[in-house]
């Protein structure tokens, strides 16, 4: 890919893809890689565009706070937002694999998560990392989405 970030932009030769609108990836991959039907996330945060996390907040003294339910619901929402420019959606999440930063967050994590996938829903990992690329962020989730290709009329 050329590093183009701020565009939508599709390597027919490698099926990477950024996706307009989302926050640039911190390093050199994409948003999603297809593989045939499989379409692979790669770990998402609640980072926007803008270089700001959703659930992170700080008052006027710079207490910060950090919420866990805010971000796994912007990590979701970043997610279901991939698939779609991969032209899916979260039903066709075939596995999760989530990080945590802290085990305590667990309860808030996954009761957010059942918002969006119930008992029926893709295989899981839930695990507990040391830290994560930015320290106001709590999670990151990636996952593996199966999209049927679309054949060409």
């Amino acid at each position: 890919m050329n590093g183009q970030t701020n565009g939508q932009t599709n390597d027919q030769t490698n099926n990477a893809l950024l996706v307009r609108g989302k926050a640039a990836p911190r390093g050199r991959f994409p948003h999603v890689r297809r593989a045939g039907d499989f379409v692979f996330v790669s770990g998402t945060s609640s980072r926007r565009p803008d270089g700001s996390f959703a659930g992170a907040s700080a008052d006027a003294m710079g207490t910060t706070t950090l919420d866990i339910r805010e971000q796994t619901r912007a990590v979701i929402e970043n997610i279901r937002d991939l698939l779609a420019a991969a032209g899916g959606d979260l039903t066709d999440v075939v596995n999760v694999s989530s990080y945590l930063v802290n085990m305590n967050d667990f309860g808030g994590y996954n009761e957010v998560y059942g918002e969006y996938f119930d008992e029926n829903g893709p295989a899981r990992t839930t695990v507990a990392v040391h830290q994560l690329p930015h320290p106001h962020l709590l999670i990151e989730i990636s996952c593996i989405a199966h999209i049927p290709q679309r054949s060409a009329v």
